[in-house]
Formats: structure tokens, sequence, C-alpha cells
């Protein structure tokens, strides 16, 4: 099943720190974001060529994890389509109003209980100053600082059911499902699935530990492969916690390093390579077991907190 393209894409994730100057800094000058106002408890951030205000809204909490993700509607008729479609599935949870520089967003969960908001009417972001790009067509001037993540990319979720979660995206918001992982026993591991053109917007991967609403993590795009390798020599620099990477994801393809920021929340560093669905008629490619226990697409094999460590934390029992 093609895209609905009701929802035109990923657009700000909410991420909860218990360290928030900590993760702050990491944002601001490993990640290299810039800091775009504040409310309250949160800070927002934004990636040089987010056309919108917010890529991140970092928000002090007891324990880290993910707050709302956020999705924009293609249009305000989509947005009440999709509104219509939540409410008939019971997990909707009414209207509130969004952050600065956004309209007002429904809220609701997908069925592992993460919290979810959809929304139309946005500001775009205005640069000014030394933050004015020289080409018109860019949403910003490019930082030059640490990273400089070019854009959100995609949200990674833990799920107790991903093969629930993924059904709810497809059948409630008109979702496609690119590919998934499918055990022995035919229970799907885990499910990537995309809104746009891109060959994932939001995945779900079994979280063994059976606690529902956990973040494994967020993406982050960059330019080429030398970034990613660049950002592995900064993390040295910075003291950040390379968990693995830099490698070649057998899934979707991407160029990754994996770190963590001082909250624990994982976060990725990903070069998509340019790998886009163009195909409505595109079937889902599914891994078996003995696939993904080859590791990733050059051997390097999948490291053992990839299963076990997620936000908030939870205890691990064997």
């Amino acid at each position: 099943m093609p895209p609905l393209h009701d929802i035109a894409h990923l657009a700000h994730i909410e991420l909860l720190t218990h360290k928030p100057e900590e993760s702050l800094d990491f944002f601001v000058r490993y990640l290299g974001m810039t800091e775009n106002g504040s409310s309250g408890d949160s800070v927002f951030l934004r990636a040089w060529d987010d056309y919108e205000n917010t890529t991140i809204k970092l928000t002090a909490a007891a324990q880290p994890g993910v707050g709302r993700t956020n999705f924009r509607a293609s249009t305000p008729e989509a947005l009440q389509r999709r509104v219509a479609a939540i409410e008939a599935t019971g997990l909707g949870k009414g209207w509130q109003d969004g952050d600065p520089g956004y309209g007002p967003v429904y809220v609701f969960t997908d069925p592992d209980g993460h919290e979810m908001g959809v929304y139309y009417e946005t500001e775009w972001y205005r640069p000014e100053g030394d933050l004015k790009p020289a080409l018109k067509n860019q949403a910003q001037a490019y930082p030059g600082r640490g990273v400089s993540v070019r854009r959100i990319d995609h949200i990674n979720y833990l799920g107790v059911n991903p093969q629930e979660n993924r059904d709810f995206f497809v059948d409630t918001l008109g979702a496609m499902t690119t590919e998934q992982i499918v055990l022995d026993s035919g229970e799907i591991a885990g499910t990537w699935t995309t809104f746009t053109n891109q060959g994932y917007n939001a995945v779900w991967t079994k979280d063994k530990t059976g606690t529902p609403g956990r973040l494994h993590h967020i993406s982050f795009a960059v330019d080429s492969r030398d970034d990613i390798i660049r950002a592995a020599d900064l993390a040295l620099e910075h003291g950040v916690h390379i968990e693995t990477g830099p490698h070649k994801h057998t899934i979707q393809q991407s160029f990754f390093l994996y770190v963590w920021e001082p909250a624990g929340n994982r976060i990725e560093l990903d070069n998509p390579a340019a790998r886009l669905v163009f195909a409505p008629d595109w079937q889902p490619i599914d891994w078996s077991e003995a696939e993904r226990a080859k590791g990733q697409a050059w051997g390097l094999q999948t490291i053992s907190t990839f299963h076990t460590h997620g936000t908030p934390p939870v205890e691990v029992r064997e």
C-alpha cells in the first residue's frame, strides 16, 4: 500500500533529560544545533536546514526518554481526516495549543503509549543576522560547529508489539512499510515505516524488557560519510560515549554512528546515502533471524546494548 500522503513528514521531537545543562551543551556544541528560544523547562533547538522553527524540544524531566513526537499534516483537510481516523481508534487525547510558532496540535498515542501530535499550521523559520544563509533556498546558514547536523531524519521507538504499532501507522496515519525483521516464529521484531519517499521516518523494534513507551534512538542526517567519520573524531574530543560505528547498516543501507547524549538518550548520526523509495507498489523487504545474525552490512556484529539499552532505563533481566 503506498503512503496516503495525509502526513507530510516527521516534524519535531520532544526529548526528555534529567541533565538539562549537559544535554543542551551536547546538542549545541557537539551536534552543532542552534538554540531558538525557550519556554518553562524546555529549550527549542533546530538543525540548520529544517524549515520549521524547532527540530528538538529539549525538556528537563525526572528521567530521560521521548516526550511528544510531532508530525505535520499535508493540508488542513488532511489533518481533519487523520484526526477522525485517530479518534475512531480510541487513542486520541484531544486538541492542545502547539509550541511557539505552531498552531493547534491533536495529541494521541500509538498502541505502545508513545505520545504523538499532528498539526498543520506552522511558521517557517526566518533567520536573521549571522544565521541568514548566502543561498535563499537554504533554511539557515551552515553553523560550522561540531557535527553540524542538517535535519532530523527518523525516530526509532522500542515497542512491546512492533506489528501492532506498524499497523496503526499504516491503517490510521497512512504510512507505508518498507522493511521489517521477521523472526522464525513469524513475529515481527522490527518494522520500518515511511510517509514520504525516504526509506523510513518511524521505526519500532522489539523491547525485550516488555516495557511500553520507551525510546531506542533519534537520528539526524548529515551530508556525507566523511561527516560521520568526523563525528566519531569529534566525539572523542568532546568525551561523548560512542556505542557503535562508524559502519553501514544492512537494513536501509545508511552509514551510521551511534552515541549517547549525557542523559543516556541514544542518538544516531546518519548518512542516508540518498536511498529513496519511489515505487507506489513497493513490497516490504523481510529480513530473517539468520540474515540479521550476520550483523551489519560489512560484518560488524550488532552490539549487545542495542537490544537492552533504551530510555527511560529499566532493569534488564536475563
